[in-house]
């Protein structure tokens, strides 16, 4: 996909933000539209079908989070990649823009050169070829559709938690450490805490199973087949 038809969706209630990320993706090749609340936002994305959606966390009249729920629960927006904006730096607002869909954060200020970076290195992620189809058991793994069936019933699983399962069984008995776990599904540019990769791996746990997941204390986690 070529630069020049990849559609970016800016969401953000400061003017200023808007404008400065409008010209520097522009400024790339991206064809840029914005919008100032998460409800213009979902009449915006209806029109244009983004490839990618950079989303402010705390805006009036619909927040991120809940703009980001929505558009998830739609199945035209379900692979489309949506970044957050957020000026908090507790775990909390990180961990809860990521369990609702988004595929990442980035805090502000923001610098025009680590955003640009981020935006390249997710749609390069998103073009990448994929994997074939993962089975272990009853388990199976569809990389290219972000869906997981366990004994023949689906489970539906956020973004990073999909990433972070794919990543563990890619390389079955494999220990990832924690450091190696944050690069690659987070990436350099985002500091997150050890207990953002505990948060997703207990839940990865109670969806799929205790049994595929093997913690080694003070290293990382494993998956068992």
């Amino acid at each position: 996909m070529q630069k020049e038809k990849i559609k970016i969706l800016i969401v953000d209630d400061e003017p200023d933000i808007l404008e400065i990320l409008k010209v520097n993706l522009q400024s790339e090749g991206y064809k840029v539209s914005t919008a100032e609340n998460g409800k213009k936002a979902l009449k915006k994305a209806d029109k244009i079908n983004p490839d990618l959606i950079v989303l402010d966390l705390m805006m009036p009249i619909m927040d991120g989070i809940e703009t980001c729920e929505r558009l998830r629960l739609d199945s035209r927006y379900k692979n489309t990649l949506i970044i957050f904006l957020t000026a908090r730096s507790e775990d909390y607002s990180q961990i809860a823009a990521l369990d609702v869909g988004a595929d990442d954060y980035i805090t502000k200020p923001i610098k025009p050169r680590v955003f640009l970076s981020k935006i390249k290195s997710l749609l390069r992620r998103k073009l990448e070829p994929k994997d074939s189809i993962l089975k272990y058991g009853d388990l199976s793994i569809y990389p290219e559709e972000y869906k997981v069936i366990l004994s023949g019933k689906e489970i539906i699983l956020p973004k990073k938690e999909f990433e972070l399962l794919l990543l563990l069984a890619s390389k079955p008995k494999k220990i990832f450490k924690r450091e190696k776990i944050m690069n690659s599904i987070w990436g350099h540019e985002v500091v997150v805490g050890d207990r953002t990769i505990d948060v997703h791996i207990r839940k990865l746990r109670e969806k799929i199973g205790e049994k595929y997941f093997k913690t080694i204390k003070g290293v990382g986690y494993k998956f068992v087949n």
